[in-house]
């Protein structure tokens, strides 16, 4: 009995890997066919940028919906459906006639990648016994590590020898193999219990989420404060400000809401979205590592065409060390975890302030960041998340942790792009590098305040002790 269950979980995490590395391998490998879809649909670098702003923005919407319809419909049908709903995309954009029918497909992909992730870790916490959930989150994890070096790569390949369609095309088949072999191993149970559907939750929570991510992504680094009261930013901020207490009130009185106020009520579960806001922060400093490195390290033959090698310390230690994570998380608890990785993260984006304009401890502090990122992102925090939460809210909460995080990215990346442009509008002894150095300072001082957080999470959540209402279900007809 014990060897069929295995060998039945064994393609369910292969099912679930594969899902969220389809995923993340669309962020990473569309950077090498952007000059190539540029030329190919004849625009602007401004309306460029709305190829990565309108899937963020759809995946942050999505991410809450889809899981809590995963919640109520069962993580079978709602993780198929973001998976056929990202392939949908996938054939949009490759066959997209104009560019507006691209925007279009790349919403649809960002809306059914958002469900993916979140419903992805709630099987873990149904399918899986506690002392087996962090292994298993770490290697799901250790999938954006490995797709942001292997993503630029096949895309380079794939361009080497045909149009930047197929980067989208090759999704299809991928796919329709998840959906398959999803709709078999994936568990079915519903915990909806009869109840209405919220469905006035559903829309403001999509209004408020929308306007906080327009608002958040329309801050222009080069002015921050005064685009705050511009038409890209304000009209959205007081639109996301006015529809928050409303949203509240619907929430509270719902039988069956899509945002449930019970999981803002647990101090456990209020420490896990505060540390996953500051793994968004970290997340952050990704995007400007090349910039940085552009900066300080010229003498070291660092141009344009290499800068982006600097993230491969990073990734790299972000693909090695999360499953290793998930294995300490097991044994240990997710407290030390997130701890270490707190103090890591800190400790590298100190470095990268002190160090930047030599080679190696710029690589050093790169795989600092990377060690400390595994112990926020992926097993640890959502390993505690699981373990504070029941199966009807197990889905939700994971959404949570999700959007803490996509939210930490757009407020750190305004923050280091303010710090940083306005230290080289200075001029005088602030240099660029130290201008982006001064931000990634900031960032490392806000290490205090989450290793505050990190030292209050329990050594073993609530739920960790009793078994996954989904674990003899995972084996039912082994």
């Amino acid at each position: 009995m014990v060897k069929n269950k295995e060998i039945r979980r064994g393609p369910l995490i292969a099912v679930l890997f594969a899902g969220v590395l389809m995923g993340a391998l669309d962020i990473s490998i569309i950077g090498p066919a952007l000059p190539a879809m540029q030329a190919s649909l004849g625009i602007g670098e401004r309306s460029m940028t709305w190829l990565f702003s309108i899937y963020i923005l759809f995946n942050v919407i999505g991410t809450p919906l889809l899981a809590k319809l995963s919640d109520r419909l069962g993580r079978r049908i709602v993780f198929s459906s973001a998976v056929a709903l990202f392939g949908l995309g996938s054939i949009g954009v490759a066959l997209a006639p104009s560019f507006g029918f691209v925007l279009a497909a790349r919403a649809i992909q960002g809306f059914g990648a958002g469900g993916i992730f979140p419903v992805a870790s709630a099987v873990v916490g149904e399918s899986f016994p506690a002392e087996k959930r962090g292994s298993i989150l770490g290697l799901i994890g250790a999938v954006w590590g490995l797709a942001f070096i292997v993503g630029p790569i096949l895309g380079m390949v794939i361009l080497s020898i045909a149009s930047w369609h197929w980067l989208f095309l090759i999704n299809i088949p991928i796919a329709i193999l998840i959906v398959a072999f999803g709709w078999k191993l994936l568990p079915t149970a519903r915990h909806s219990g009869g109840k209405p559907m919220d469905w006035a939750g559903l829309g403001l929570t999509a209004a408020f989420l929308g306007s906080l991510t327009l608002a958040l992504s329309g801050i222009d680094t080069r002015d921050a404060l005064g685009s705050l009261v511009g038409a890209r930013v304000l009209p959205f901020a007081l639109s996301a400000l006015l529809l928050a207490l409303p949203l509240w009130l619907v929430e509270r009185r719902a039988a069956d809401p899509v945002i449930r106020p019970s999981l803002f009520s647990k101090g456990q579960l209020r420490l896990a979205y505060v540390l996953s806001v500051g793994a968004g922060f970290g997340e952050a400093i990704l995007v400007f590592v090349p910039t940085l490195g552009l900066a300080a390290l010229a003498g070291y033959g660092i141009t344009t065409g290499n800068s982006s090698m600097l993230l491969f310390p990073v990734v790299l230690a972000m693909a090695i060390g999360s499953p290793l994570i998930g294995r300490l998380v097991d044994r240990a608890g997710p407290r030390p975890v997130i701890i270490a990785g707190v103090l890591f993260l800190s400790a590298g984006m100190l470095a990268f302030r002190l160090f930047s304009s030599s080679l190696l401890p710029f690589i050093a502090a790169g795989a600092f960041v990377g060690i400390g990122l595994s112990g926020l992102l992926g097993s640890p925090v959502r390993y505690l998340t699981l373990g504070e939460t029941s199966d009807i809210e197990r889905s939700s909460a994971q959404a949570l942790v999700g959007l803490s995080g996509s939210l930490g990215q757009l407020v750190a990346a305004a923050l280091i792009g303010a710090i940083a442009q306005s230290g080289i509008a200075a001029g005088g002894s602030a240099s660029r590098a130290a201008a982006y150095g001064n931000a990634f300072l900031l960032l490392a001082a806000l290490g205090i305040p989450l290793l505050a957080a990190a030292l209050m999470v329990k050594r073993r959540p609530s739920r960790t002790a009793a078994a996954p209402a989904g674990a003899a279900a995972a084996g039912a007809g082994d």
